[in-house]
């Protein structure tokens, strides 16, 4: 049982009373991604000297004193497990009460070593090297070698001064950064900020929720951060509205929400310093991906298209989102990583003021007209940016890219967006991260993937949005599937740009129109022909083999059709590693943990796809909304 002292009841204010905490666990334990390992409450607990300080005091964290450097050793309630992920162990309750998904670990891993290098190149500037424990001095090399190696460099060969003052994780820094998880659940992310990333001065963890906030104290004591990491009870918005003030904006602001960032985003980019990091994470991709069009548009003022691209749209419709509400403040955003990742998108921008830089905006916009037939899309920009000498002048874009019908195939064409037309990554703050990660793979749990993921993320064409697929390619012609390395040296051949995509497998981001790309599919028709009598001569396919290619693709594979990545075979694209793995249940607030009936839904969707049913008496205890029973067999309503 928790032991409560008075030294232990002042830092639990206004809700947070003995009942509540004792409501705070349940008799079932969580089951972790790396280890969960039940604790017992020791027979001699000590009580804390110190505890997590929550919100309404000084965001400054105060002065180490001698109790607060004693361990500290707190006290378990029953049932209670611990989440063993990085260096943070986090105590959780056995109800689903406050929101917890192991599948996020490659997200939380990514993030610290992004914010870690964006202290790096933060502290620098304020005179301050951080330390990451089983790092070594290193300098960034070119990642497209095959063979990547880090030089040690004595500190005194180095070109300028080293900075005197030296940062370690686990320590106050005094000049270091602010950090602000606006959405912390059990409090994981921010535990492991404090635990893993140097140079910080404070890490703040909110949640509107009583539960998740009595968690996240104790699990600050828990791990021994108090002296960096603060609870909050607050409502995120308001919170971030009230330190919009130049001098109590926040260094780096992290939004991992359950479903949709967008009512955050607003005060987001103003409570964000300046050229501070923002962290964005939108689970809602049913909604993003276009399956609902107009409610993505009511959130994030874009229109969404269902399409084979649409995992990278959704990045980049988040990004407008980002930068259209940034503008409003004269802010604007600065991608530095951006990745569409199992069920979720990930991105990290930089938020910079600049009334000048604001107006380049609507060029960095564009809508996206989709051909309903055979998938060929084209950009149109919102705006025009000219620059003469010294003299920039901007205009309205000239369009439409596109006539009435498809040129290709003569079907009509869906209008999308607006999305950012920009780069999604900046590829030298990528090639540091990913040097960091592959020089200490130690540090993560994830690392192997992590490498894999940004290897891919700089080979990628930053100039060129949005992708074809090979196989949607093929589906569209009816003929059979070329192998991706044949069809990458057509277009080398050819003389055009070519790479993969983190955002999927089979991705084709290409600067070649899409009259080479069916040119090409000619060119592999004629040697795998199809039954064009079979065709409709309303089809897509009809439309496009009936027309002669100007192209003759040359289909001899080229070394540097594969890319680095691929040839070191990495791991690009992880299989899911256990069952349940995806997105999981809302936390519960009013306590119970998840019901049974919810567990048996979810167990019976698993593998349905791939699992068929068969056996007539496995198909009596099978729910089915399209036929019911009668006699001894199923038959379709409409024939009753």
């Amino acid at each position: 049982m928790l032991i409560i002292t008075a030294r232990l009841l002042p830092l639990l204010p206004g809700p947070f009373t003995h009942q509540r905490i004792l409501r705070t666990a349940g008799s079932v334990a969580y089951r972790g991604l790396r280890t969960m390992e039940p604790l017992r409450a020791p027979q001699d607990p000590q009580p804390p000297t110190s505890g997590a300080p929550m919100e309404g005091l000084n965001p400054t964290p105060a002065a180490s004193t001698p109790d607060q450097e004693m361990p500290l050793t707190i006290g378990l309630l029953p049932g209670e497990t611990v989440v063993r992920e990085g260096k943070a162990a986090i105590l959780f309750p056995s109800a689903n009460e406050v929101f917890y998904n192991p599948v996020q670990e490659f997200n939380r891993d990514l993030t610290c070593a992004v914010v870690t290098e964006f202290a790096r190149e933060q502290m620098a500037r304020r005179g301050v090297k951080v330390v990451v424990p089983g790092e070594k001095e290193r300098v960034v090399v070119n990642l497209a070698d095959e063979k990547k190696e880090e030089t040690e460099m004595p500190t005194g060969e180095k070109g300028g001064e080293e900075p005197v003052v030296t940062a370690s994780v686990g320590e106050h820094c005094k000049n270091g950064l602010r950090v602000l998880e606006g959405l912390a659940a059990s409090g994981l992310r921010s535990v492991r900020f404090a635990l893993e990333v140097p140079g910080l001065r404070s890490v703040t963890a909110n949640d509107f929720s009583a539960k998740a906030a009595a968690l996240i104290a104790r699990n600050a004591q828990h791990n021994e951060v108090t002296h960096l990491l603060q609870a909050s009870q607050r409502d995120a918005s308001m919170l971030m509205y009230e330190m919009r003030g130049k001098k109590d904006r926040y260094d780096v602001i992290d939004l991992d929400p359950y479903g949709s960032p967008a009512p955050f985003l607003d005060a987001a980019v103003q409570a964000v310093g300046e050229g501070g990091l923002l962290c964005v994470t939108c689970t809602d991709m049913a909604v993003m991906a276009g399956n609902s069009g107009e409610t993505c548009y009511s959130k994030y003022g874009s229109v969404s298209i269902k399409a084979k691209y649409c995992h990278e749209m959704a990045l980049r419709i988040i990004l407008h989102s980002l930068d259209q509400r940034a503008g409003v403040y004269q802010r604007y955003i600065h991608p530095l990583l951006c990745v569409s990742v199992d069920f979720y998108i990930r991105v990290f921008v930089r938020v910079h003021t600049g009334q000048a830089m604001v107006k380049n905006s609507a060029s960095k916009q564009a809508l996206v007209y989709n051909c309903v037939g055979c998938g060929s899309f084209h950009f149109q920009r919102l705006g025009k940016r000219t620059t003469q000498g010294t003299h920039i002048k901007y205009s309205a874009a000239t369009g439409p890219p596109v006539g009435a019908e498809c040129e290709h195939c003569g079907y009509r064409h869906q209008l999308g967006g607006p999305i950012w037309g920009e780069a999604l990554h900046d590829v030298s703050f990528v090639q540091k991260v990913l040097s960091a990660v592959s020089g200490n793979p130690s540090r993560f749990g994830t690392a192997r993937r992590i490498e894999g993921m940004l290897s891919m993320v700089t080979e990628e064409l930053e100039d060129v949005p949005l992708y074809y697929t090979v196989d949607n390619l093929s589906s569209t012609v009816h003929c059979s599937t070329p192998p991706l390395l044949q069809f990458r040296s057509a277009l080398l051949h050819a003389g055009y740009r070519v790479s993969l995509s983190h955002a999927c497998k089979n991705a084709l981001k290409t600067d070649a129109p899409p009259r080479v790309l069916w040119d090409v599919m000619r060119c592999w028709e004629k040697s795998n022909p199809v039954k064009r009598d079979r065709l409709s001569e309303s089809s897509p396919a009809h439309h496009i083999l009936s027309t002669e290619p100007i192209l003759q693709a040359c289909f001899d594979v080229r070394e540097d059709a594969n890319p680095q990545s691929r040839r070191r075979h990495l791991t690009r694209f992880q299989e899911n590693p256990e069952p349940f793995w995806g997105p999981k249940a809302r936390a519960n607030a009013g306590g119970g943990g998840i019901s049974s009936d919810l567990e048996d839904r979810r167990k019976q969707g698993q593998n349905k796809r791939k699992n068929q049913i068969t056996d007539a008496t496995q198909l009596k205890s099978f729910p089915c909304k399209r036929f019911r029973k009668v006699w001894e067999h199923y038959i379709p309503h409409h024939t009753l």
